[in-house]
């Protein structure tokens, strides 16, 4: 059975690990030491914080991996049953070979308090026997005695250089057809989370055989940056209701998403010479918070036309 692209190429040793390069440090020291602190790994979706910890723990315990590791999605067993129950039941067995065992807590930050309080308990009363790594998209919902017994490290997304020489090397290997411009458009359009590339890389290599702007858009849902750019310079032009009118035609003919736009609107802001750029980007996390919560796209997008022509 072929396995999937992303399970295929998914880092076995810390070697192979792409980008976090200080982390990725910090760690080969502890496995190199054999002596492993409890661990919180926090940062985006997609960084390598669950691929990380798995190659760590691939390093220190070889051929005893399965009966070395408890790994648990804590969004779906979050409950204080299963810390007393599942949880506290491997914490309190021995290892055949009497090496300390890991428990890998995948989006610990999705737990509940009373969970985490029962958990704090357990990580004191078996600190001689096992090691927790807790990983967690927020460290500020991990509750404070639990982070303060913890070594944590901080993934940031994968540099776009990094992620495009990965894909560029996959696609070689799997003898997918590839464009400079569609290595650029799938990378732009994944915004750093290596997981997501992985996958709608295969997605898209199955559908068109070729990875190119066109194929990336269609699989994606993305939208050129010649798009976005056409929509950027309307908004220097002087008459709202014009703006509005020629804004939403680009938004409704290309299947724009606002949340997108007001993304790579934000870059082209950052990098402008507008003098109100800071007051503009506040109001923009604004519009992008409301959308978030469901809020009309089409009043959403009035809003930001509002606010352009009033502070550029």
């Amino acid at each position: 059975m072929t396995l999937p692209i992303s399970e295929k190429y998914r880092p076995k040793a810390l070697t192979e690990v792409l980008g976090n390069s200080e982390v990725v440090r910090s760690l080969s020291k502890i496995a190199a030491s054999g002596i492993l602190p409890h661990m919180l790994f926090y940062g985006p979706p997609g960084t390598g914080k669950t691929t990380t910890i798995r190659a760590l723990a691939f390093q220190l315990y070889g051929l005893n991996y399965k009966s070395n590791i408890l790994e648990l999605n804590a969004s779906d067993e979050r409950g204080i049953d299963t810390v007393r129950n599942t949880i506290k039941s491997f914490a309190q067995t021995i290892s055949f070979k009497n090496t300390m065992k890991l428990i890998i807590l995948d989006e610990a930050d999705s737990m509940s308090r009373d969970a985490q309080n029962c958990m704090r308990r357990i990580i004191e009363d078996f600190s001689s026997n096992v090691r927790f790594c807790l990983i967690a998209n927020y460290s500020s919902k991990i509750i404070p005695a639990i982070q303060s017994r913890c070594t944590k490290f901080r993934f940031a997304p994968v540099k776009d250089s990094n992620i495009a020489q990965r894909i560029e090397n996959i696609c070689i290997k799997e003898n997918i057809k590839f464009s400079k411009d569609g290595i650029h458009a799938i990378v732009r359009y994944c915004n750093g989370d290596m997981r997501k590339i992985m996958n709608d890389l295969e997605g898209i290599s199955n559908a068109y055989g070729l990875i190119d702007e066109f194929s990336v858009n269609s699989i994606c849902g993305g939208t050129s940056e010649k798009i976005f750019d056409e929509f950027y310079k309307i908004l220097f032009t002087n008459d709202f209701e014009k703006i509005l009118l020629s804004c939403q035609v680009i938004k409704d003919k290309y299947s724009i998403d606002c949340d997108a736009l007001i993304t790579y609107i934000s870059g082209l802001i950052v990098k402008s010479d507008i003098l109100k750029k800071m007051q503009i980007l506040k109001i923009l996390s604004d519009i992008q918070y409301r959308l978030s919560l469901g809020c009309s796209q089409e009043i959403q997008m009035a809003a930001f036309i509002s606010c352009f022509i009033h502070l550029r």
